[in-house]
């Protein structure tokens, strides 16, 4: 990163992340500015943000209150734009060096690649671009001189371990969990499981979606699968641990033996800071860890029979090709069917992993079949939703990377 750019455009800027990063890029004070951001439908927020921070330029994707925007902030000198479409145009500005995602969901991904495209420094938060389009991404980012640097806690602690060491002495990296909120229910407490429940996490705030994807650990499958991506690994050399204090985020082990951990409090200030003013530290607002106080750290490995999720993403990391696709959009439209009251919650995994048995596998999509195989994962999880499809227990092989077991 060229330490002398620093105008920053955040897309999902009143979600929980974009919120945090706000708050680190006025923290970090000159020459941090946030120059565009994004949102959904949250326009007074978006307003408000516009005229806090002198915003040059806003995107909000749902125009249904376009207009109410656009006379909210009539009387500043901030380009006000509608519709998705207009991300892009957000990304590729010449005016933004660094771009966070910060948008939940596949809808970034056009945004993601435009950034890549463009040479920008992508500070990423989204999980589901790499996962949907690792195979795409990574090359054009390659092809433009593109930086791009994880924000999410776990592969922010990957980044920074593998400071320690070569690329090519990395023999495993572990992935960690706080378990989320089921992480000592058991089949029949799972199955009856509450939307309020799923969103009750032990450790982080979060919204809605991540929350659900935490508590299903689909957020290991994806992070499994970005992983393979973000640092060309073999997904038999990524492990997941569950580790209920989520002060220890990953660990890096290397071919001699050593195992560098990234230790911090569960604050995601610290993995945004990271990325904006990577590979520099800085000082910042993260509280910083009290070993004494802490007293102990515990680890235990994942439940593969009550916490299936996890094994589809090492089966997608494998797999490659449109897999990633029909994984996150699967998972996406489940996720909106439990919310909605429409399925159950362990039925979320269920519905994905019969996506993935049911929708054709490409090995070498482009980005319309990328596409069309998320738009085929939707539409065959609305049609099991609209037959009432049931779903039988059937326990498959739990063998994880590595040689272990997990039970």
């Amino acid at each position: 990163m060229d330490n002398s750019k620093k105008r920053i455009a955040i897309l999902g800027s009143t979600g929980s992340i974009g919120l945090n990063s706000l708050s680190v890029i006025e923290a970090l004070g000159s020459p941090y500015q946030a120059v565009a951001a994004s949102a959904h439908h949250q326009w007074q927020m978006l307003a408000d943000q516009a005229r806090r921070h002198h915003l040059k330029k806003v995107v909000l994707t749902d125009i249904a209150h376009l207009q109410d925007l656009q006379n909210a902030l009539a009387d500043t000198d901030t380009q006000v734009l509608g519709g998705p479409e207009h991300l892009v145009d957000l990304a590729a500005d010449d005016t933004c060096d660094v771009l966070i995602v910060a948008v939940v969901g596949a809808a970034a991904l056009p945004a993601v690649m435009a950034a890549a495209q463009a040479g920008k420094t992508l500070a990423v938060a989204n999980k589901e671009a790499l996962v949907v389009a690792g195979s795409l991404v990574m090359p054009l980012a390659q092809q433009h001189g593109t930086t791009i640097v994880p924000i999410d806690s776990e592969h922010s602690a990957i980044l920074q371990a593998m400071h320690a060491g070569g690329a090519d002495e990395v023999t495993r990296v572990i992935i960690t969990c706080s378990g989320g909120p089921f992480r000592n229910a058991d089949a029949a407490e799972l199955a009856q499981a509450s939307l309020a429940d799923a969103l009750n996490h032990p450790t982080w705030q979060m919204g809605p979606k991540i929350s659900i994807d935490s508590a299903t650990m689909m957020n290991k499958a994806l992070e499994i699968v970005e992983a393979r991506w973000l640092f060309s690994l073999d997904p038999d050399h990524i492990d997941v641990l569950i580790h209920p204090e989520s002060i220890i985020h990953a660990l890096v082990e290397f071919r001699d033996g050593s195992v560098i951990a990234q230790l911090s409090n569960p604050d995601m200030k610290l993995p945004i800071q990271y990325a904006l003013t990577y590979p520099a530290r800085l000082a910042g607002t993260t509280t910083p860890l009290n070993l004494h106080q802490l007293g102990s750290l515990n680890f235990e490995p994942p439940d593969l029979d009550r916490f299936p999720a996890i094994r589809l993403g090492y089966e997608v990391a494998r797999r490659g090709g449109t897999a990633g696709a029909v994984l996150n959009g699967a998972n996406e439209a489940a996720v909106d069917a439990f919310r909605a009251g429409k399925c159950t919650f362990t039925q979320i995994t269920q519905l994905t992993e019969h996506c993935l048995q049911k929708v054709p596998w490409q090995e070498k999509p482009s980005l319309e079949q990328l596409l069309e195989a998320d738009r085929l994962a939707r539409a065959e999880i609305q049609r099991c939703l609209d037959n009432d499809v049931k779903f039988v227990h059937n326990p498959r092989s739990q063998k994880c990377p590595a040689g272990k077991t997990y039970s």
